[in-house]
């Protein structure tokens, strides 16, 4: 009965410690130009089926409001950016959500992606193709 009780509470735990590091990274967050360090757009990192996602709610920039992606491809192609899917299919990985990618609609392209909180309100977010030293790095804040 003892070695049940300890299992269980070791699956608890564990269950619960993953339940909590995804949900450090679920809420809001708002994202930074690159070049111009202005607050560009809002955009909600949610769960499903396990792993993480990101649509952006909100364009801040109001020339940029209604914009689509037409450099996008497939299903993407053309689609308004506001209420469009970002990032897709980041899996926890230790310390990171990682596998997945994410696609930049100024050129349309995809690519594979991790997310890293370095802070309670900062998330590192990594774009790169084939390693992650071939890449770019954003810096996303929380909004509360």
């Amino acid at each position: 009965m003892k070695f049940q009780q300890l299992f269980f509470t070791l699956l608890l735990m564990m269950t619960t410690s993953l339940i909590f590091a995804q949900g450090e990274y679920i809420g809001v967050w708002k994202t930074i130009d690159d070049d111009t360090n202005e607050a560009k757009s809002h955009l909600e990192i949610y769960e499903q089926d396990g792993k993480l996602y990101g649509k952006v709610l909100e364009i801040l920039n109001p020339d940029r409001k209604g914009s689509v992606c037409e450099k996008c491809s497939g299903d993407k192609k053309n689609q308004p950016v506001e209420g469009m899917v970002l990032l897709e299919g980041l899996k926890k990985k230790g310390d990171y959500y990682g596998g997945g990618t994410i696609t930049d609609p100024e050129n349309g392209k995809s690519y594979k992606c991790y997310i890293e909180l370095k802070g309670e309100d900062k998330l590192k977010v990594r774009g790169y193709i084939g390693v992650a030293a071939l890449g770019r790095t954003q810096y996303w804040y929380r909004i509360k």
